[in-house]
């Protein structure tokens, strides 16, 4: 079987390696970026389960995980409690000052962080950290600022490829397929 991390350049991959914290943004990311309202007004968003899935092993691995997001939803906070995400920040109307109290409650440094966005509110913070990704459908100028441009489009399992790439290049992904 065709190794994960053989698809990324070694530059991609010593990045991955000293990742300790991942930080997503949630619309574009995490979901498809829509925003859908039913007959009672009531917001739905739909996230991928493949993401879901690797934040625990991510977990496991001794690695934070968290989101910041612009916007405020209960859905959100479901969702992160669901996965027992580290921190869950919403609202935010600064992500780096947000990133900042973050960083200083958990201690970690800039190159420890992969931070996964789309648009032009990530864009000082995809610049801040040692592993920078957005998903296939972010506009050019977010794809010209990443160190890395996903297979795949926002809420296709964005998420997943990037814990998939990180525990692959710690050498921790082979004990998931065993």
């Amino acid at each position: 079987m065709k190794s994960i991390t053989s698809k990324y350049p070694a530059e991609i991959i010593d990045k991955a390696r000293k990742i300790k914290v991942v930080i997503t943004d949630v619309d574009g990311v995490l979901t498809e970026g829509r925003i859908s309202y039913d007959g009672h007004g009531m917001e739905t968003k739909s996230f991928n389960v493949k993401d879901g899935l690797i934040v625990g092993h991510l977990r496991e691995a001794g690695i934070l995980v968290g989101l910041i997001t612009g916007r405020s939803s209960s859905i959100v906070s479901k969702r992160g409690e669901e996965l027992k995400f580290d921190f869950i920040n919403q609202g935010s109307k600064d992500k780096i000052a947000d990133y900042e109290q973050i960083r200083s409650e958990f201690e970690f440094k800039d190159e420890e962080v992969a931070y996964i966005g789309d648009d032009l509110n990530d864009l000082q913070l995809l610049h801040r950290v040692g592993l920078s990704i957005t998903p296939a459908d972010s506009p050019v100028y977010i794809k010209e600022n990443v160190d890395l441009v996903s297979s795949v489009k926002g809420g296709q399992g964005v998420f997943r490829e990037v814990g998939d790439l990180i525990l692959a290049a710690k050498g921790l992904f082979d004990n998931l397929l065993n």
